[in-house]
């Protein structure tokens, strides 16, 4: 998608580590007018699927998946990272490793939200090596919900998340797709 990859090379920062910042737009501060065209451009995409659902983690996925959910007309649900007071009842439950965070979480969703009869699209804001998104088709596999696939802003393609999850059959539909990046630029997936 032309529009966020020109976002991306315009507002994104190359950080320590080869980490790519978008914070300014994305997955700090959101810039909801343009998320809501990323919103968009994922209904396009899935607007025959029969979604009934839009999944995602916390935090950064939240936005995306709200601003999604609008053209669907359809809920958003989200796994916590942490375990609160206010999910009752009895939760389905997945392990992810935050690369990011470097650390392990135990997410969480509870089941009164998500069940056999929902079809979900999941949603996140970036792909690289998978964790996330393996963590979030567990937790539809838990429900006994079927999955239309997955809306990705960003795939490092680089990385091996994007072929992990496609080789497992989920259709995953990203909206940039990074080749390369490095201190001198980034390279998008022709």
């Amino acid at each position: 998608m032309k529009l966020l990859e020109d976002r991306i090379l315009k507002d994104g920062k190359i950080g320590a580590g080869n980490v790519l910042k978008v914070d300014s737009f994305l997955n700090h501060q959101i810039d909801a007018p343009f998320i809501s065209e990323l919103g968009k451009e994922f209904h396009r995409l899935f607007k025959d699927e029969g979604i009934t659902k839009v999944l995602t983690i916390e935090a950064s996925g939240i936005g995306i998946a709200c601003l999604t959910a609008i053209y669907f007309g359809v809920p958003v649900v989200f796994a916590k990272k942490t375990e609160t007071n206010n999910i009752s009842g009895d939760v389905y439950t997945s392990e992810v490793y935050s690369y990011t965070h470097e650390r392990t979480y135990n997410i969480r969703l509870s089941k009164e939200f998500l069940t056999k009869d929902d079809r979900v699209l999941i949603v996140d804001d970036f792909l690289a090596k998978g964790s996330a998104l393996l963590a979030l088709l567990k937790l539809v596999e838990a429900s006994g919900a079927s999955v239309a696939g997955a809306g990705i802003v960003i795939e490092k393609a680089y990385q091996p998340g994007g072929d992990i999850v496609r080789s497992l059959g989920v259709r995953v539909e990203s909206l940039a797709r990074i080749a390369s990046m490095d201190e001198n630029g980034i390279e998008f997936v022709k």
